[in-house]
């Protein structure tokens, strides 16, 4: 006889949609001790660079809610710059979601903004968005 699968169930406080650039991250904010997981590995592993693990820790610092919450994050599309945005902006929702008395600190730092900035498309008949091919006179 199969045994049925029993799956602990987390209590989400809050949830949040961080964008930026082509990135896209999903947060999930949770009862705990300050440990962030991202697709399934720490923070620090995840990013090598300490400058994106800075960007994650930044609206947990602001609020100073560095120990009280785990964070699970689903994170897809871009490059780490994009992710590590994608994950500030998402944190900065869910903790906003979570507590309204959060939102005047985390929007004076322009954590609650998303970033809007794109690659501009290529452009047909030309090598490059912006760049033209060279005019030749003769």
């Amino acid at each position: 006889m199969a045994t049925k699968k029993t799956e602990k169930q987390h209590a989400n406080l809050g949830k949040g949609t961080g964008r930026r650039k082509t990135a896209v991250a999903r947060v999930y904010l949770r009862e705990g001790e300050g440990n962030i997981t991202i697709n399934g590995r720490k923070v620090e592993e995840y990013f090598g660079n300490p400058l994106y693990v800075y960007m994650v820790h930044q609206p947990l610092e602001v609020t100073d809610n560095n120990n009280k919450f785990d964070l699970v994050i689903n994170v897809t599309g871009g490059g780490p710059t994009g992710q590590a945005g994608a994950c500030r902006h998402g944190i900065a929702r869910a903790l906003v979601e979570h507590d309204e008395a959060n939102r005047p600190a985390l929007h004076a730092n322009g954590f609650m903004t998303r970033d809007s900035r794109m690659v501009e498309r290529k452009k047909f008949g030309q090598p490059g968005a912006r760049r033209k091919f060279q005019f030749s006179k003769r």
